[in-house]
């Protein structure tokens, strides 16, 4: 089976906004259910699970009733960052029932533009090579910085990859990641593929993903995601 693990933990505190950016409306619908909508829609994904922020459990349910979120199954409480609310996640999964060799695809709640080739070729990628994680080739020149004010060091663009999510392990693999980290007191990491990263001796492998995946951060951020949701391609590109 393959399950989606949307995590939407976060208090959003960074936006300065007085509700969690994740429960923001963008074209009158929750960013949260646009996210949730790309896994309904997805015939290999066969059931959903949301970490969700303490409190806004209620909301999360009503919303999947309202938009007919179907295959929404599980609410799990968040944890205190992001590593820890993808550990109940994962663990909430186990104790659910699920298997260790489920697929689980771990997805931010605020990437609300995620597309259907993203979540098939994630699926894919697990399966033949044992894990998947979401990324893009990065196109800017960058510098390495202490304090973020000045710098004389760049690193070679060619090497750095963008990860985005999803990123997509077998349940039993990630959860045994999350155990290891706990006992080498592992316990902020940013990201599954930095978890794994940190642990070391495993190779992630890198599927395609798009600029309009974008994580919803800042105000310019949502202005960004509401132009490219009402963007017509033109007929003239290939």
């Amino acid at each position: 089976m393959n399950y989606a693990l949307i995590i939407a933990g976060g208090s959003g505190n960074r936006m300065g906004q007085d509700i969690p950016k994740q429960f923001m409306h963008i074209d009158n619908c929750p960013i949260i259910i646009h996210t949730m909508q790309a896994f309904q829609q997805h015939a290999d994904v066969h059931a959903i699970a949301v970490v969700c922020l303490a409190g806004w459990e209620t909301v999360v349910q009503s919303y999947a009733n309202q938009y007919n979120i179907t295959k929404l199954k599980w609410i799990f409480q968040g944890g205190a960052c992001g590593q820890e609310s993808i550990k109940n996640g994962i663990f909430g999964l186990l104790e659910a029932g699920c298997r260790d060799d489920d697929v689980v695809l771990i997805h931010d709640a605020v990437r609300p533009l995620l597309s259907q080739d993203i979540i098939s070729a994630n699926i894919a990628a697990c399966k033949q090579f044992g894990n998947a994680v979401t990324g893009i080739k990065c196109r800017e020149a960058i510098l390495e910085s202490e304090d973020g004010v000045a710098s004389s060091v760049s690193i070679p663009r060619d090497k750095m990859i963008r990860t985005q999510t999803p990123q997509t392990f077998p349940l039993g693999m990630i959860a045994t990641a999350h155990k290891e980290a706990e006992r080498r007191g592992i316990t902020n990491s940013v990201s599954s593929c930095t978890l794994i990263a940190e642990l070391g001796g495993t190779e992630m492998r890198i599927v395609a993903g798009s600029e309009k995946n974008i994580k919803v951060t800042t105000i310019e951020d949502l202005e960004i995601l509401k132009a490219l949701m009402n963007v017509d391609r033109e007929s003239w590109l290939k």
